[in-house]
């Protein structure tokens, strides 16, 4: 066996004559070598080498920025809806601010939570999926198309603006900006994203964030202006409005507040959050969404487009919106809470008073024009009123214990007009309404003589216009409508538009002499504009209703045909239908 074994050369030891040499690396790889492996100091050997060492100290800044925004550690919150959700260092900075910390007291649905006992979520977490939400669609593109050329600073930029795209929001949120303000100070239009900006450049001073944002890679005062125009969308009316990105990145611009077609990560996250708490089933997978976006070229501009096979989820989408809105925005009594709540802050407004900057004195009303004064403003104000002993408050405090005693306003009925119509027709038509206020989505007149008020409501759910995009052609995409359904074979029963508007009527008195006049007051003013049969017509007015040939349910109407009886019987109502209640 030894004979077999090679000698040893020159009395080398086995471990050094067997020994494999190592791999030697260049400090700098080859000019020919794949320059997407190369660090930070092989880039600055070739600049200098290819004499552009002038842009050396350029690059290390932009490189060490690139690795701040790249190396984070990120903290996370176990959130119900979307689980475990991982945000940015930057973006807990922003948090951890009075301003933010200030959306712990805003419901996120206002009244609503005085009718559905689960509803008492509340904007901190909202903004918090919203900002998440952000994330994953911009990551998602991102992923899916490099060659959009998507920054981390456009990621950060784009979570920023979710997160605190409701700073401006007041106490019990939509009524603070769509009843409350509107009739305490008419003389100027006001909306709380309007608030947000005021709020966020505040928040940014007032906590100096924008070292910490420069820390992060983001380049100021554009990348501020860019998460502002998010929030608010764009300010001027030229070509192209926007300041903070250019045209080719458009598509970055509606993923937090879609001012093109309202399908939009906000939309996506109070799905999911105000179902969850409301016990109403959500049918729309955003998830599912995030899976087919791309962004496509729809009539020479860059849009985030979805499948043609993903019709159906966006319909899911616009009913669940419907369903929400019918079932729990505009609850009649969440909405007559809300009337009264707005009541009592009107009458409580100047007798309440918020320090703002520079020890000045705000009220209610006035707190929007001062962000110091503004960050005290909180749903706590109820108690405040309900829990005071001041006289000044006596009208605005018993207002509050009735809605706590349950002691609410009535609803008079509901109806609906053949085709939409505006406030002027309402208003040429309403001849028995003596004074007049118009809120965002709330028109309200008083009949002086009665002492009873009316509240006309319709609110609007828009229709959208998606574009989609068919797996042949992935850049370029087409809106779908109507005339396009029988193309990608999509179901007829569906509906082409997601609108609908409904007038309502609301009274403050109680007592029955006062409800039944008032009622049939309404019906009769139903018949007058030839609206619907109000909501349970009959038992509203069950002597006059049917009054007219379109409210009748019996079949003689519905066929056509009117045997002796319902001759008599329509000859009844017609007679009765030019009785007026009230001459």
């Amino acid at each position: 066996m030894d004979n077999r074994k090679r000698p040893f050369d020159g009395g080398l030891s086995p471990d050094e004559s067997f020994k494999t040499p190592e791999k030697k690396v260049s400090a700098v790889r080859l000019q020919d070598s794949d320059y997407m492996q190369w660090g930070v100091e092989e880039t600055c050997r070739y600049l200098r080498r290819e004499d552009l060492g002038e842009f050396e100290d350029t690059f290390r800044g932009w490189f060490s920025g690139l690795v701040r925004l790249c190396c984070v550690f990120c903290q996370v919150f176990n959130d119900p809806i979307h689980g475990h959700v991982e945000l940015h260092p930057l973006l807990i900075k922003i948090i951890d601010t009075p301003q933010f910390q200030r959306l712990r007291n805003l419901k996120q649905l206002g009244g609503t939570y005085l009718v559905f006992p689960g509803a008492c979520h509340n904007r901190f977490e909202h903004s918090i999926g919203v900002g998440h939400l952000a994330g994953r669609l911009v990551q998602a593109l991102n992923e899916r198309q490099p060659e959009l050329l998507i920054s981390r600073r456009d990621i950060l930029c784009v979570q920023i603006a979710g997160l605190c795209h409701d700073l401006g929001h007041g106490p019990f949120s939509h009524m603070f900006d769509g009843m409350f303000i509107p009739r305490a100070r008419p003389g100027i239009s006001w909306k709380h994203e309007t608030a947000s900006l005021a709020m966020f450049d505040y928040l940014v001073n007032d906590n100096g964030l924008k070292k910490e944002m420069e820390h992060h890679g983001l380049v100021l005062p554009e990348d501020l202006d860019f998460i502002k125009e998010q929030i608010a969308g764009p300010q001027g009316s030229e070509a192209w409005p926007y300041k903070g990105r250019r045209e080719e990145k458009s598509f970055l611009y509606e993923i937090v507040a879609n001012k093109r077609n309202g399908i939009d990560v906000d939309k996506w996250d109070y799905f999911a959050r105000d179902c969850y708490h409301l016990g109403i089933q959500n049918n729309f997978d955003y998830r599912r969404f995030l899976k087919f976006a791309r962004v496509c070229d729809v009539e020479g501009q860059k849009h985030i487009c979805t499948r043609d096979k993903e019709v159906g989820n966006l319909y899911d989408m616009f009913h669940t919106r419907n369903c929400l809105h019918r079932r729990a925005y505009q609850h009649k009594v969440g909405h007559i809470i809300e009337i009264m709540i707005t009541e009592a802050f009107l009458k409580a407004d100047k007798h309440i008073p918020l320090t703002g900057s520079g020890g000045k004195s705000f009220t209610l009303s006035t707190a929007i024009d001062d962000m110091v004064a503004y960050t005290k403003l909180t749903d706590y104000v109820f108690e405040q009123i309900l829990n005071s002993s001041s006289d000044d408050l006596k009208e605005a405090r018993q207002i509050l214990q009735n809605i706590v005693y349950r002691r609410l306003y009535k609803c008079l009925g509901q109806t609906q007009a053949e085709k939409p119509i505006t406030v002027n027709q309402i208003l040429d038509l309403s001849f028995f309404f003596r004074s007049y206020s118009k809120t965002s989505q709330c028109v309200c007149w008083l009949l002086t003589e009665m002492s009873v008020l009316f509240f006309i409501h319709w609110p609007f759910l828009a229709s959208y216009m998606a574009a989609i995009y068919s797996s042949p052609f992935l850049n370029s995409a087409l809106k779908i409508n109507h005339a396009l359904f029988f193309i990608f074979q999509v179901s007829k029963l569906l509906p082409e538009q997601f609108t609908e508007q409904h007038i309502r009527a609301y009274c403050k008195k109680t007592d029955k002499k006062s409800l039944d006049a008032a009622k049939k007051q309404f019906v009769q003013w139903c018949m007058d504009m030839n609206f619907s049969k109000p909501q349970d017509g009959d038992i509203i007015a069950p002597e006059l209703t049917p009054l007219k040939k379109s409210w009748s349910s019996t079949n003689e109407w519905e066929h056509g045909g009117i045997s002796s009886q319902g001759r008599s019987a329509s000859a009844n109502g017609q007679e009765k239908a030019k009785t007026k209640l009230f001459k």
